[in-house]
């Protein structure tokens, strides 16, 4: 399957893709180390498919899952960025896309993956946008459809990435869960209550997810300009 998206325009606003803009940051850094520890936590087999998830809205997941998918690119390896999150969609905005033919075109088998996915600025960084929000978000996540689909991007990519929406608020994020081969949770310090991040692993362990870790946001660390780090779960 030839990959040949339309390569996107220049990025006018990318506030959110610090490993693109300032690679040498600090926070950049932190992404490379997110990226190497999700590489040593598999121990028997690689990781290729990985959802990034929160447990609630605006927490951080988005831009986590958008960098991440820019280190993992700038390793050389072919990476494919899925918005999967069908509820409120944001991966077209950060990368600047049209949303027009994305997931759910694929899935509904009215597009073929070739056609669907975009190139972006950065080199080996494919983006698969949401598409049409459909009525059966769930179903879709969970149909046979699904299944077919991962094992073809299986094909043509490296390692795949999943934004997915809140795991609290809908049951999107377990039913990918169950289907990929980690999954990171964000939480936002000062925001994420400890009552919502242990449900929301409560619930990935319950839909047989593999909890890699945890990412925790906007921690402002004293003296320091780290404001991401990993930790185990």
């Amino acid at each position: 399957m030839s990959l040949k998206g339309k390569k996107t325009k220049t990025f006018s606003n990318q506030r959110n893709l610090i490993t693109m803009t300032d690679s040498r940051s600090p926070v950049s850094e932190q992404f490379r180390t997110l990226r190497t520890n999700i590489q040593f936590s598999a121990v028997d087999s690689s990781i290729r498919s990985l959802m990034v998830t929160s447990a609630g809205p605006g927490e951080g997941k988005s831009t986590t899952v958008a960098n991440l998918a820019v280190v993992f690119a700038q390793q050389e390896k072919k990476v494919l960025l899925i918005d999967a999150d069908m509820r409120k969609p944001t991966v077209h905005y950060t990368f600047q896309l049209h949303n027009n033919l994305g997931l759910t075109n694929v899935l509904t088998k009215q597009a073929s993956l070739s056609k669907a996915v975009n190139k972006t600025e950065q080199d080996n960084l494919f983006v698969l946008t949401c598409g049409p929000i459909p009525p059966n978000p769930a179903e879709l996540l969970g149909s046979k459809a699904m299944e077919e689909f991962l094992s073809a991007a299986y094909e043509e990519f490296d390692i795949i990435l999943f934004d997915t929406p809140p795991i609290l608020a809908v049951t999107d994020a377990q039913i990918l869960s169950n289907i990929c081969d980690g999954t990171i949770l964000v939480v936002s310090s000062g925001k994420t209550e400890v009552e919502a991040a242990a449900k929301s692993k409560e619930l990935l362990l319950a839909a047989n997810g593999k909890l890699l870790g945890v990412v925790l946001n906007q921690k402002k660390v004293k003296d320091s300009q780290y404001y991401y780090y990993y930790g185990t779960n």
